[in-house]
């Protein structure tokens, strides 16, 4: 049997439920995962604030839909390309085989901290002077006229009806 201290540190440890390039990874300090793409430099820190569930110790804090006033940071180590995934597609007696493939991008991050946001002070909003500027008056242009595309279609409608009232010459011929 381990020692009863290993063991309870497994039980106390920190964790948290996080939602990073729309998937959910159960998240640990010191652990590296591998997520989707994110837009960052190799080297720099990201935080992720749509925690949407904290174990501190024991004390279990769901969010709805997230826990407020917690994030994750984490450091970003290295961009790679996951393993080769074939894709293959085939309809018996038919002669139809497809044969595609992909590696998906990947991106290594180590969890750093999972803590409280550091407290935002609110900034007292500042009062602007503004100076007023004497305009040229300017004249004040007519609105553009819409032309309406009206269609004739009782003049299209009439001019069938004429054609069609109209002998035609080939006709006219032939009978006399």
């Amino acid at each position: 049997m381990p020692p009863l201290n290993k063991l309870t540190k497994k039980i106390f440890s920190m964790y948290a439920i996080v939602e990073i390039a729309g998937q959910q990874f159960k998240v640990e300090k010191d652990q590296k995962y591998f997520v989707h793409q994110l837009d960052a430099k190799p080297g720099s820190k990201v935080t992720f604030e749509n925690v949407l569930l904290l174990d501190e110790k024991g004390k279990v804090s769901v969010g709805s839909p997230s826990v407020s006033g917690v994030e994750v940071t984490a450091k970003i180590e290295q961009h790679l390309l996951g393993d080769k995934v074939i894709v293959f597609k085939k309809k018996r007696r038919k002669g139809y085989a497809v044969k595609n493939g992909h590696r998906q991008r990947l991106t290594e991050i180590t969890v750093q901290e999972i803590g409280k946001k550091p407290a935002v002070k609110k900034a007292i909003p500042k009062v602007e002077v503004k100076k007023t500027v004497a305009k040229k008056p300017t004249a004040a242009k007519a609105p553009a006229k819409k032309e309406s595309a009206k269609k004739p279609t009782v003049a299209k409608a009439s001019a069938k009806k004429e054609l069609a009232k109209k002998p035609s010459p080939s006709k006219s011929k032939k009978e006399s």
